[in-house]
């Protein structure tokens, strides 16, 4: 595991030595000096003025290899619901979702990730559905998978859509308890894994539930099945339409998860989190939200250098959108040029729900 802790401190030059050209140090940490020559003799628009030069010295790739496309899924027969905070984004029964993902698989995307909106009625204070085989989630990632056994399919782990509370584990005495929900947890991971899962993804942010789910799965016989862990997940004001698309605004109300949740203020603490997780067994670990969070993803892959996806996260999708339906910024533009910012920043991979806009506009490049 990388050292985080180690400070490098400053080289001092003597005050009775001639001053030096001033080093400029790398994210790796190697040492290289600025040119000596300046204008004219160095022009750095030189690269920059044709397509081919700008072409062969950019650093920083976006291809459709980078994307995850969250998908939401309701119950039902060839029905779709606008979800109303997020301009483009709709529910799909399982039988439109299965065409939505032929299209996406023909863009060559390569995994989805899918959220089910669970009936109320199924909701409960222990969110028992949640670990029902034949759960939402559960048939709709079959069904995928028998339609298309080449996409990835991830699946979060978390009991937010599924508790009356809308909380992400188990309350007790007005508190969310952790090790409790963990068993919990892994009751869904296994029920989500049999289903057709490839990717488990632990989002509630309970201590522990790493290691348990990994232990569950092996345990099963399904020690192929990779784990995404949600390892830097904040307590951001920027789920608020995700939470309105799965119908789990309403049930949490007033409150909020700051007590599992990572405090936005904090940065240390991320890579605590995640050195934390790779302990455990997480094969990825990820960093949500994306925009507003570029400064952690990139201290976590410097840090550690393992696979990390960060999430482009629904306010930070519908901000954009509804700024370009206002006209007030190239919408297009701007939303390629956000998810290049991830790829610079570090991320291996992507979730934005403008995975099958992004995929058809890299197409056309």
């Amino acid at each position: 595991m990388a050292d985080v802790t180690k400070i490098t401190p400053r080289m001092r030059q003597p005050a009775d030595e001639a001053p030096t050209e001033r080093p400029v140090r790398d994210r790796t940490g190697a040492t290289r000096f600025a040119e000596a020559g300046g204008f004219p003799r160095t022009r750095m628009r030189r690269t920059r003025r044709q397509p081919w030069t700008r072409r062969l010295v950019q650093e920083n790739h976006l291809t459709v290899d980078d994307l995850i496309w969250p998908v939401f899924v309701q119950e039902g027969t060839a029905e779709r619901t606008p979800v109303r905070s997020m301009p483009g984004v709709e529910r799909l029964t399982t039988d439109l979702l299965v065409e939505a993902v032929a299209e996406a698989k023909a863009l060559g995307i390569p995994a989805i990730a899918i959220f089910p909106v669970v009936d109320p009625a199924l909701k409960t204070a222990d969110g028992e559905e949640a670990y029902n085989p034949d759960n939402l989630v559960c048939r709709a990632a079959a069904a995928v998978k028998r339609a298309h056994p080449e996409i990835g399919i991830m699946c979060d782990v978390a009991l937010d859509p599924y508790t009356s509370h809308g909380h992400d584990g188990l309350v007790r005495d007005g508190y969310v308890v952790n090790d409790e929900t963990v068993e919990v947890l892994c009751r869904q991971a296994l029920v989500q894994a049999a289903a057709g899962c490839d990717m488990i993804a632990p989002s509630d942010m309970m201590d522990g539930r790493v290691k348990a789910i990994r232990d569950a799965l092996d345990g099963e016989g399904f020690e192929r099945v990779l784990i995404l862990s949600y390892a830097a997940k904040y307590a951001s004001a920027f789920y608020g339409p995700f939470r309105d698309a799965v119908g789990s605004a309403t049930a949490l109300g007033a409150d909020d998860k700051r007590t599992y949740q990572m405090d936005p203020a904090n940065s240390d603490e991320a890579l605590r989190e995640v050195a934390i997780d790779i302990a455990e067994g997480a094969d990825v670990v990820m960093v949500k939200p994306g925009l507003a969070y570029l400064d952690i993803v990139r201290r976590v892959k410097d840090a550690f250098g393992v696979p990390t996806f960060v999430y482009q996260v629904s306010g930070e999708y519908t901000m954009l959108k509804a700024a370009a339906a206002q006209g007030w910024i190239e919408g297009d533009r701007i939303m390629m040029e956000s998810l290049l910012a991830f790829k610079r920043a570090g991320a291996d991979a992507i979730l934005t729900y403008s995975a099958v806009e992004a995929a058809k506009r890299l197409k056309q490049e």
